[in-house]
């Protein structure tokens, strides 16, 4: 059983960074393939970005490309989602997921096995 937390939301200023945390609880954060998620009122969870086990592997969706970076420290069992330059869109509750046998960078929301409870992100115009 994993257990995941994130933190690090809040309301931001349009142009304003956040760093999202999400740590994992067990020993399997090592081994994990790490993703974070979006999902607006009335919309569908969207994707975010993904990391692979080891850092090696990123993705990330077509709006957030080069304004936000995810990472890991395998050392705290975190994962981190750097977001810069936000925009009002980027609002939404964020998600942080985790994949046990995690070799890639997945991007879809059906390929991990947990789930955590999600903290907002408001972004002011």
């Amino acid at each position: 059983q994993v257990q995941l937390v994130e933190s690090g939301g809040g309301l931001v200023q349009a142009g304003g960074s956040l760093r999202l945390s999400c740590v994992a609880s067990g020993r399997t954060f090592s081994s994990s393939a790490m993703g974070w998620f979006r999902q607006a009122p009335g919309k569908e969870r969207e994707f975010v970005a993904a990391i692979n086990w080891n850092g090696g592997v990123t993705n990330y969706a077509d709006s957030v490309k080069g304004r936000f970076t995810i990472s890991r420290d395998h050392a705290k069992n975190t994962a981190y989602l750097q977001m810069n330059s936000l925009k009002p869109e980027d609002t939404s509750i964020y998600y942080c997921a985790a994949r046990l046998s995690g070799s890639a960078a997945y991007t879809s929301h059906s390929a991990y096995n947990y789930w955590g409870q999600g903290t907002q992100v408001t972004v002011s115009s």
